[in-house]
Formats: structure tokens, C-alpha cells, sequence
């Protein structure tokens, strides 16, 4: 398959998807080798940014994803009239602590806090920023709890590998809520400074 087809097919792709697509399961819908997708996604980045265009193609959350970039993201919020959710002091203390610690309990988490977090956990589930990661093998056998894609994808990670110093985080949550926008067409929005292209079929966030 000439490189020219491919790129094609997997800007497709990337649109049609909304969120990140492992590079495998966009070598399986291509029916082309891995090798030539991670070769033909690298140029169509780079065609991207070359032309100046409005989207960008970035690595996140162990996927590609089509995003918008964030010098627009006034513009795009003003035309969507929307605003950006915010996490709270509390879910972004507890995000950070279950990032860094994970997999980590509520009461390993609560000694960390000093303050009861069942609601706070309850809200994370709810936005599917963390997951229950299985149970400690201790007394009572308590909840443990992890992050997911979906709280790489919020802050633009490619992997916790790339978990910025945790004095760090609450730095780039604030450059985020500033300079985030929406997804474009959707009514679901994520404080990221660029976001996803339109899902077919977008859910409704908290704010």
C-alpha cells in the first residue's frame, strides 16, 4: 500500500474513532503492517504541523488521537459557548495521590488526605478517571484503586511513565483549565489544552 493511501486511511481512522486508537488496532482496520502505520501516523503528524492545520495528531494514553491545537482554544470555546470543567481541589489532591500510588486503597489514601474520600472516589469512578484495580491482600480485603486511559487522555499522557514530578501537577492542571477548549461538535468536554476530535456518539461530563 502506497504511503499516500495510508495516511489517508488513518486520518480516517482517527477521525472516525474520536479517542485514542493503539497504533495495533490501526495497523488490524488498515490491514497494513504495524511498522508502516507507526511510520505513515509520524509523517501525517508532521504534513499537520508543516501546513499550519487547525487538528494535530498526538500520542496519548498508549493511542493516537486526533486534537484540536490549543492556541484556538478560545476560539473554539466562544463558537461552543461552552467552558471547560474543572476538577476540585479534592479530586485532583486524590487523583494525583491514586496516580503516584497506585494501586493504592481508601484508607491508604484517607491517611495521606487526613479527610474521609468515599464521595471523592465515588466521583472519580463516576468520570471514569480512576477504576477498581482488585483487592489488597489484607485484612478486610479493601478496594484498590488505579487510574485509566481516560485520566492519561484528560492530561495529554502518553503513559505514567510520562507523570510529570508530582510538584509539577497542579501547575499543568491550572495551565489546563486555562488554555483547554471542548471537543469540537460534542457536548462533552475535558480540561486538556487540546482536545479530541468528535466521538459519533458523545456523553455529557460533569462540570
Amino acid at each position: 500500500m502506497e504511503e499516500q493511501q495510508l495516511k489517508s486511511i488513518l486520518e480516517a481512522l482517527l477521525f472516525a474513532a474520536g479517542e485514542p486508537v493503539s497504533a495495533a488496532k490501526l495497523a488490524t482496520a488498515a490491514e497494513a503492517p504495524r511498522a508502516e502505520v507507526q511510520k505513515a501516523l509520524s509523517a501525517l503528524a508532521s504534513d499537520y504541523v508543516a501546513h499550519g492545520r487547525g487538528i494535530a495528531i498526538e500520542e496519548v494514553a498508549g493511542g493516537f488521537q486526533m486534537r484540536t491545537r490549543k492556541e484556538h482554544a478560545a476560539q473554539v470555546r466562544k463558537l461552543l459557548a461552552a467552558k471547560p470543567p474543572r476538577l476540585s481541589r479534592p479530586l485532583l489532591e486524590t487523583a494525583a495521590i491514586i496516580a503516584y500510588r497506585q494501586p493504592i486503597t481508601r484508607p491508604e489514601i484517607e491517611q495521606l488526605r487526613g479527610v474521609d474520600s468515599g464521595g471523592v472516589l465515588e466521583t472519580l469512578l463516576e468520570r471514569r478517571l480512576i477504576k477498581i484495580a482488585g483487592r489488597k491482600e489484607a485484612p478486610g480485603r479493601p478496594i484498590m484503586y488505579a487510574t485509566t486511559d481516560e485520566f492519561l487522555e484528560l492530561f495529554g499522557l502518553k503513559d505514567l511513565a510520562s507523570l510529570p514530578d508530582l510538584s509539577e501537577f497542579k501547575e499543568i492542571q491550572r495551565a489546563v483549565e486555562e488554555t483547554n477548549t471542548p471537543p469540537i461538535e460534542s457536548v462533552e468536554t475535558h480540561p486538556e489544552d487540546a482536545v479530541a476530535v468528535p466521538k459519533d456518539d458523545p456523553e455529557t461530563s460533569e462540570s
